[in-house]
C-alpha cells in the first residue's frame, strides 16, 4: 500500500496543478486518490447521472462526448475529467469512455471542492474555461504557453540504457538529441526504445543517434497551439519539439494537451487525414460553415479563425496530394505545391476560391510533365468538389501556366519585376503571397523567393507600380460621413467587407514586405513586421492593425450571421443593418486605411 501511494505521489508531481501543492498536502491527497481499470470501449460515466470525483488520468486513453453523442474532446495521461459535473450540480455533463485499456485515479469530490477552495492554482486550473463566451483553449494560445517544462536533451553520443534513466528518473517519454552545434539533431521516444532497442534485440550500449528520429518535424515558440493539434493528428505523432532560432527549447506532447474546446477544428483536421475517397472530405468540410460560427461566437480573434479554417484547406490539399501520388504513382522528380491568395496569407473564411500553382524540379522532362498535369488536375477537382471552387481567374495549377518547372518561375519573375505593365503587376500580387504547403521541392521555393524578393525591393520602378495597383481597392467611404454602398444588383446598398475592406490592408501589406524584404505572407504579420523593421511609424502601423481588426472581426461575424439565417456566408454587409456606434467605428477604420493609402501613393510619387 505505502509502494502504491509512492507511485502515485510520484505521478501527481508530474501532473499540474498538483505540482504546485505543499508535500504535506500532496502526500494526503494521493492517499485519497481511489485506483479504477478501465477495459478497452467501457463506459466510465453516463451522461447526467451522479459523478463521485474527478477523474485523472494515468495511463489509457478516454473519450469525452456531449449529450448528444459529438465528440468534445479525446484525452490521455495526466489529463482530467469530470470537473464541470462536480462544479455545476455533481451529475456528468458529458459521457465518458475509454478507448483503450486505461487506469484511472479518482479524487472524490469533497477533496477536490477543498482544493478549489484552499489553493488559488486548483482554482485557476479548473475554472479557467468557465466564462461566457470566452476561450482560453488550446488552439489559440502560443504554443510558448504551452510548453510545461524546460527541455530535456543528450548528447547524440548518449547511450540508450542512460537516455532510458533520464527519461525514467524525470517522467518523461521523450529527450531531444542536442549535439555540440546546440542544434537540435533528432527526438528519442520511449517508443523508439521499445521498438528499436529491446525488440530489435539492440545492446545497451546503443548511441542514441542510432535509433533516434532525425530531423523531426518542429514548430516556434510564436505558433499556435492549434498547429501542434493538425501537426499530431495529421502525421500521427505524440511528440513535437520547439525551435527558436535553431535551439531545442521545448517539447510538447500528446499527454500535455487536453484538445478540449480546440477538438472542433481538431476533429475536422482528423477526418480529412482519414478519408478514404474525395466524398468523405466534402462531407468535411461541409461542416467548416458551423465551425467558423462556433469560433466568431466564442469571440475569437479573426486572425484565429482565419488561420484554423486555413489549417482544413492544407489538409484537404495534402489529402488530395497523397490520393493523387496514389493513383499515378511516385512522382518523376521533387516538386512543390502552393498556395496563394487568402490560402496563401492563411487568412481564409467561410467563402473561398482555390489559388494556386506547382513549382517542379529543373531535371522535369515533357513527359514528367504529364505526370504532374494530371496531378493537378486531381487534386484541384477534388478541392472544387470539398467546396474550394475553382479559381475565376484561372490561376491554379491546372493551367499549364502555372505549372512549370523552377527555371520558368525565375523567368516570370524577372519578367514581372523588370517589364512591370498592369498584368505584370496583378500577378506579381498574387504570387508575393504563395505559401508552400505540399510537396518536397521547398528549398526551389526557398530559393526563388529569396532572390526575387530581393530583386523587386532593388527596382524602385516595379515597387512604384506594385504601390500604384494596391490602390485600386479602396474603402467605401461616401463624402458626407457615410458609405459608398452598391447602387444596383443583388447587392444593392450593401458594401464589399472583401474587396473594398480587407484587401486595401493586405495590398498595403504586400508593399510594405516588400519595401522592408519581409518573408511573411499573412496580412497582419506583415504589418508587424513593417512597424519592427521601421517600415512604417509605429503610430501609423498601431492605426492600420486597429482598422484591419475591425474590418475582419465585422466581415466574419456578418458571415457567421448569414450561415445562422441558414444563408451562405458572402462578404456583403448592409451599414443600415449596424448600430450608430459600429457604423462610426466602422467608418473610422475605412478613413486610416484611406489615410495609410495616401502616405503609400505620395511616397510613389517621390520615387517616382
Amino acid at each position: 500500500m505505502e509502494t502504491d501511494r509512492a507511485a502515485i505521489i510520484a505521478f501527481l508531481e508530474t501532473v499540474h496543478p498538483y505540482d504546485t501543492l505543499p508535500r504535506d498536502e500532496l502526500v494526503d491527497v494521493a492517499s485519497s486518490f481511489r485506483r479504477m481499470e478501465f477495459r478497452p470501449e467501457a463506459l466510465i460515466y453516463v451522461y447526467q447521472t451522479p459523478i463521485g470525483g474527478l477523474y485523472l488520468i494515468k495511463q489509457g486513453a478516454v473519450e469525452i462526448t456531449d449529450g448528444n453523442g459529438g465528440l468534445v474532446s479525446l484525452l490521455g495521461p495526466r489529463n482530467s475529467f469530470g470537473e464541470r459535473g462536480i462544479m455545476r450540480d455533481g451529475l456528468a455533463a458529458t459521457q465518458a469512455k475509454a478507448t483503450e485499456q486505461t487506469v484511472c485515479l479518482v479524487l472524490p469530490t469533497p477533496t477536490f471542492k477543498r482544493l478549489i477552495e484552499t489553493y488559488p492554482s486548483f482554482e485557476r486550473f479548473f475554472n479557467r474555461k468557465r466564462g461566457e463566451k470566452v476561450s482560453n483553449d488550446i488552439a489559440t494560445q502560443k504554443v510558448a504557453d504551452l510548453i510545461a517544462r524546460k527541455p530535456l536533451s543528450c548528447p547524440p553520443e548518449t547511450t540508450v540504457v542512460s537516455a532510458a534513466q533520464m527519461m525514467r528518473d524525470a517522467h518523461v517519454s521523450s529527450l531531444g538529441v542536442v549535439g555540440g552545434d546546440k542544434k537540435l539533431h533528432g527526438i528519442i521516444t520511449v517508443r523508439d526504445l521499445a521498438n528499436k532497442v529491446l525488440a530489435g534485440e539492440m545492446p545497451g550500449t546503443t548511441p542514441v543517434n542510432a535509433v533516434m528520429t532525425p530531423d523531426p518535424v518542429s514548430l516556434p515558440p510564436t505558433a499556435l497551439g492549434s498547429d501542434i493539434l493538425h501537426i499530431m493528428l495529421e502525421r500521427r505523432i505524440g511528440h513535437l519539439p520547439i525551435i527558436e532560432e535553431g535551439r531545442f527549447v521545448g517539447m510538447i506532447t500528446q499527454t500535455d494537451l487536453t484538445r478540449f474546446q480546440a477538438v472542433s477544428s481538431a476533429v475536422l483536421i482528423r477526418d480529412v487525414v482519414s478519408a478514404d475517397n474525395v466524398s468523405e472530405m466534402a462531407a468535411v468540410t461541409a461542416r467548416i460553415p458551423q465551425l467558423l460560427t462556433q469560433l466568431v461566437g466564442g469571440h475569437h480573434s479573426h486572425e484565429v479563425v482565419t488561420r484554423l479554417i486555413t489549417d482544413i484547406a492544407d489538409a484537404v490539399t495534402r489529402r488530395l496530394l497523397v490520393m493523387a501520388e496514389r493513383e499515378l504513382g511516385a512522382p518523376p522528380v521533387p516538386y512543390l505545391w502552393l498556395a496563394c491568395g487568402s490560402q496563401g496569407r492563411q487568412e481564409q473564411t467561410g467563402v473561398s476560391d482555390q489559388d494556386n500553382c506547382l513549382i517542379i524540379d529543373d531535371a522535369a522532362t515533357p513527359e514528367d510533365m504529364e505526370y504532374f498535369q494530371a496531378l493537378a488536375k486531381i487534386v484541384c477537382d477534388g478541392l472544387n468538389t470539398c467546396g474550394y471552387v475553382y479559381c475565376p481567374g484561372d490561376m491554379m495549377a491546372t493551367n499549364p501556366r502555372w505549372c512549370q518547372p523552377a527555371r520558368v518561375w525565375r523567368d516570370y519573375f524577372n519578367g514581372w519585376i523588370n517589364t512591370p505593365n498592369p498584368e505584370a503587376q496583378m500577378l506579381a500580387s498574387v504570387m508575393f503571397d504563395l505559401r508552400p504547403i505540399g510537396g518536397g521541392g521547398i528549398a526551389m521555393f526557398e530559393e526563388i523567393h529569396a532572390q526575387t524578393l530581393g530583386m523587386a525591393a532593388k527596382n524602385s520602378i516595379f515597387v512604384a507600380h506594385m504601390i500604384s495597383n494596391s490602390l485600386k481597392h479602396t474603402p467605401p467611404l461616401g463624402l458626407i460621413r457615410g458609405f459608398a454602398t452598391i447602387r444596383s444588383g443583388e447587392h444593392r446598398n450593401h458594401i464589399d467587407l472583401k474587396m473594398n475592406g480587407v484587401v486595401p490592408v493586405a495590398d498595403l501589406a504586400r508593399v510594405y514586405a516588400l519595401q522592408g524584404k519581409l518573408t511573411e505572407a499573412n496580412t497582419r504579420a506583415r504589418l508587424k513586421a513593417a512597424e519592427a523593421t521601421g517600415v512604417i511609424s509605429a503610430s501609423g502601423a498601431r492605426d492600420l492593425i486597429e482598422a484591419y481588426d475591425l474590418i475582419a472581426t465585422m466581415r466574419l461575424e456578418n458571415q457567421a450571421t448569414l450561415i445562422k439565417s441558414g444563408r451562405a456566408p458572402d462578404n456583403f454587409l448592409a451599414p443600415s443593418d449596424l448600430s450608430d456606434f459600429e457604423r462610426a467605428h466602422l467608418r473610422d477604420a475605412f478613413v486610416v486605411v484611406r489615410t495609410m493609402q495616401s502616405a503609400v501613393g505620395h511616397n510613389k510619387a517621390v520615387v517616382s
